[in-house]
């Protein structure tokens, strides 16, 4: 059984959010479309478990999101992706910036961020989901969204400031030295 036309034009219109989340969340132009097809033929073939209730972006990022954590956890190692070696234009992910330097600069910053806290922070800044939707697409409490996210801003500011950011691991490390 076929996917109702309403369906589909409600799933279409979440592909330009749903591309913009994934190339922002593993940073290959490939990748993240391939993430993004794996995201909607995941939602096509389950349109009927959509509730109407819901947001469709919430739950098509929601799939993208467990469709990435099985990936992840597919390989079981993570890889990193040096900004220079980007490929896609200046529009790729957060649209045209005037200083190139600091677009590069923001990117490998956000790369160097932990997935946990990447993925929460582009949530709720770059898709502007509430804290509520982002801990029902990642299926994790509120609480510890707003913690990722203070976290991540934390280390986002110190990464673009210079600094190694600032981790239990880091910090106890310290203390020892």
């Amino acid at each position: 059984m076929t996917a109702p036309t309403a369906f589909r034009q409600q799933l279409l219109s979440t592909i330009p959010r749903l591309r913009r989340y994934a190339r922002s969340l593993v940073f290959d132009a490939s990748a993240a479309d391939d993430l993004v097809q794996t995201a909607l033929e995941r939602a096509l073939a389950h349109w009927h478990q959509f509730d109407q209730r819901r947001d469709i972006l919430v739950w098509v990022i929601s799939i993208a999101h467990n469709a990435h954590m099985d990936e992840r956890r597919r390989r079981s190692h993570l890889v990193s992706v040096d900004p220079s070696e980007l490929q896609d234009g200046p529009d790729s992910i957060a649209g045209p910036v005037s200083d190139p330097g600091l677009r590069m600069d923001l990117i490998a910053a956000l790369s160097r961020l932990p997935v946990e806290q990447r993925e929460p922070l582009l949530l709720v800044t770059l898709e502007q989901l509430s804290y509520a939707e982002v801990a029902d697409v990642l299926r994790i409490p509120i609480g510890t969204v707003m913690s990722r996210i203070s976290r991540g801003r934390a280390a986002l500011r110190a990464l673009l400031d210079g600094h190694a950011p600032s981790t239990p691991a880091a910090r106890s490390l310290r203390r020892v030295v």
